[in-house]
């Protein structure tokens, strides 16, 4: 251990201390001991005992004994257990640019915030703006600095990842010698988080589209550069493969880039056992080195006596053996939707306004929206009390005289307390068309707590739907412990809807939990969690979850028009 070294400890024990809330004097006592090691004039192997550092100016007895100890057996124990007794989120935390320990301190201790990325979806619901020593400004910043920290990760949301390919694509796309282009690979599957990006064309002047390829200005640096395969790193930190294949090799090149590596393998051994050999390249009979002339990954699949399996779909659980039978369910799409709950208006921490919703929703084409701002006990989310929900009520009724083709349904979120109770008393609730029960605090119960508490609040008569059923949160907190075998059942039991919460941080509830509500004849409800106008658009993330899922129109609720809506809801309503 050098003095710099030395040093560097001495400067971090002091910020963690100061990240606990520790005592000034003592967090000032370390920064001081810290520049009094950087500026001995000897080495550290001249210290021989606590009192040779008690010698030195800024350097006390009890840091002294610390140092020498350091010193001699090479490892810093005291610093090793500070660090040890902060959430290592936390830690994390201080490294985003301008985020110093007094400020990581106040979100963990007035909002609960133990991880990076619990901050950044925080920021994203506006739960910075009114912290004092905060605004919306120090909310930006703190995104920006998120977004630079984030570049040295390995995984990444969708949406992030979804958006970077639609750029690569439309900028290829323009090239006259494109012939046939596909983003493929995880997101072409619909995974939550995505590793790295493929792309795929077809052309016969792979080095033009290569060179348009690496010259894009997101790209940060090339990996590899070959004749058909290029890969990239982005100014991000995502990776970019492409890859140029001729027109006759693209369909088979897009069903094996596509995956997952489980159906391929799966769709290889079918084709084996009927006396093929499918790849990359084509789909050839045995021992034949002339790929079979199939234009479309339709053919393809026809050609093994499949019906066509939707990307979405291509995981080897069950995919295959439904396609041999016929036909695949008809999966739901973006068209399909009337409209979306689970709404947050500037009335608990959204933005904007019930009537800036109704516009935005009839650009869309829907037919209406849920609104269900925050219940009471969310105090870091303006949480409404019973009178604001009175006055919240009374401006939907008159909006809902105002705009006679479009219905606002009126719905809260409400928490799901620790016993399992929900918010409010029973004459506010029943002011409601709908209510959305939803677990925002003590997330560390055990699994059979967890679950006897949420399942207890969908009992009650007046739950609706359960909202992000996991409290996932992507590439930031696993869901809290719970069977979420047992809630799908007491979904069905009790008639209560199940949330697929379409915002990319959470998009929650897992496809494969999906799959088991709609087959034990759960509905679903496709909901962006909005905040802003623009997350309205989380909606066709939702769908793409709702498709991997094997989800159909009739599975989701907001498929449905406005007058099964309200038979819905109103057996909600009545118990």
């Amino acid at each position: 251990m050098d003095k710099k070294e030395l040093a560097g400890f001495l400067e971090e024990i002091a910020t963690l201390l100061e990240l606990k809330g520790g005592n000034p004097f003592k967090c000032n006592a370390f920064r001081n001991a810290a520049r009094a090691v950087e500026n001995l004039d000897k080495p550290l192997s001249a210290f021989k005992s606590p009192k040779d550092f008690e010698q030195v100016k800024g350097i006390g007895k009890s840091i002294a004994e610390k140092i020498i100890n350091a010193v001699e057996t090479g490892r810093f124990a005291y610093y090793e257990s500070v660090k040890s007794s902060i959430p290592s989120g936390l830690v994390e935390m201080l490294k985003i640019p301008g985020l110093g320990p007094k400020k990581v301190r106040a979100v963990y201790d007035r909002l609960g915030i133990y991880t990076v990325g619990e901050l950044e979806y925080a920021c994203r619901e506006n739960r910075l703006k009114d912290l004092p020593g905060f605004g919306i400004k120090t909310q930006e910043n703190i995104l920006e600095g998120i977004e630079l920290l984030k570049r040295s990760r390995g995984r990444f949301h969708i949406h992030e990842a979804r958006h970077v390919a639609q750029v690569f694509y439309d900028d290829l796309v323009k090239l006259p010698s494109v012939t046939s282009i596909a983003i493929a690979g995880s997101i072409r599957r619909f995974k939550e988080t995505i590793k790295d990006i493929d792309l795929l064309v077809s052309s016969s002047k792979p080095e033009e589209i290569i060179s348009r390829f690496v010259s894009q200005s997101l790209v940060n640096d090339i990996i590899l550069r070959g004749e058909t395969k290029t890969s990239v790193r982005l100014i991000t930190g995502i990776s970019v493969d492409l890859r140029v294949v001729s027109q006759e090799e693209f369909p088979f090149a897009l069903m094996y880039f596509t995956g997952s590596k489980e159906h391929n393998i799966a769709m290889r051994g079918r084709a084996q056992k009927l006396g093929f050999k499918l790849n990359e390249y084509g789909l050839f009979e045995r021992n034949s080195t002339q790929s079979i002339k199939l234009k479309t990954e339709e053919e393809i699949f026809k050609h093994l006596g499949l019906d066509f399996i939707p990307p979405e779909l291509r995981e080897d659980r069950g995919e295959i053996s439904a396609a041999e039978k016929k036909p695949l369910p008809k999966l739901v799409c973006l068209d399909d939707l009337r409209g979306v709950f689970h709404i947050h208006t500037n009335y608990s921490d959204g933005i904007p306004t019930v009537e800036k919703y109704i516009h935005d929703a009839m650009q869309r084409g829907w037919q209406y929206i849920g609104i269900s701002d925050h219940s009471q006990s969310a105090y870091y989310a303006n949480g409404l009390s019973p009178d604001r929900v009175k006055q919240q009520i009374r401006e939907i009724d008159e909006l809902n005289s105002k705009y006679k083709e479009f219905r606002v349904f009126k719905g809260i979120e409400s928490d799901i307390l620790p016993d399992g109770a929900l918010d409010y008393p029973e004459e506010i609730l029943s002011l409601f068309d709908f209510v959305v029960v939803s677990v925002h605090s003590k997330f560390k119960m055990t699994e059979e707590q967890m679950t006897d508490r949420i399942i207890r609040a969908m009992r009650h008569p007046r739950t609706t739907m359960l909202g992000h059923p996991t409290g996932r949160l992507l590439l930031a907190r696993d869901g809290y412990d719970l069977d979420m075998d047992k809630i799908i059942d007491a979904a069905a039991r009790n008639n209560v809807v199940i949330e697929l919460n379409a915002n990319p941080f959470r998009l929650d509830l897992d496809w494969r939990y999906i799959k088991k509500a709609v087959e034990k004849g759960v509905l679903i409800s496709i909901n962006p969690d909005a905040h802003r106008l623009g997350n309205m658009d989380y909606a066709e993330l939702g769908v793409g979850l709702a498709r991997k899922g094997w989800c159909e129109p009739r599975h989701i609720l907001n498929c449905l028009n406005v007058s099964e809506v309200e038979k819905i809801l109103d057996r909600s309503k009545s118990g």
